[in-house]
């Protein structure tokens, strides 16, 4: 699978107006992995009502961001499993598990990683709590019924300020017109897990 599949992470999915699951109705993933064995990703649409200095005061961590700051759902599975999606740092210094997954964006989920980037945020810093996953060709059967469009990474996607814009947002980063697609279609649930 992967490059041989035109499945290439990261990428960016949107999700088909077909996809009615209230979780993943137009959502946008951003694909993280994709091999044989499944595909993971973080939804990066869905902010939730939790603040992110209420998370981390109960984790005894101090945060330097926005008081309204709020956690984003990332997805269905291990909601209780915490990952950042920041602006990548400079200096990586200080962050021992932080990974660059597109040139100026990076990810963690470790503990002390979160607690260096509450000190000081960077210019863009999201806390998501649990991901979505799909199983062994999953997502290429989702991608090939329509369920799923596909479009490459763009920061300003990413961490865009107004989360309810960025699937239109992304459906028009590949020259789709979202008014111009029918509201519903009956072919397919569109059900990752």
């Amino acid at each position: 699978m992967g490059i041989h599949d035109g499945i290439d992470p990261p990428m960016l999915l949107a999700a088909m107006p077909q996809v009615r699951d209230p979780i993943f109705h137009r959502s946008v993933v951003l694909l993280l992995h994709h091999d044989d064995e499944g595909s993971f990703g973080l939804i990066i649409n869905r902010p939730t009502e939790l603040l992110v200095t209420d998370i981390l005061e109960s984790m005894e961590i101090e945060w330097a961001g926005s008081r309204e700051a709020l956690a984003y759902f990332g997805g269905p599975v291990r909601p209780q499993l915490g990952t950042v999606l920041c602006s990548a740092p400079s200096d990586a210094q200080g962050l021992s598990a932080a990974a660059e997954i597109w040139p100026g964006v990076a990810t963690t989920q470790h503990f002390g990683d979160l607690a260096v980037l509450a000190k000081d945020p960077p210019p863009h810093l999201r806390l998501v709590l649990g991901y979505a996953g799909w199983g062994e060709e999953q997502l290429m059967k989702e991608i090939l019924r329509n369920d799923w469009l596909t479009a490459p990474v763009q920061d300003e996607l990413i961490f865009h300020s107004q989360p309810a814009d960025a699937w239109e947002r992304t459906l028009q980063s590949v020259g789709v017109n979202p008014a111009t697609l029918p509201s519903w279609t009956p072919s397919g649930n569109g059900s990752a897990n």
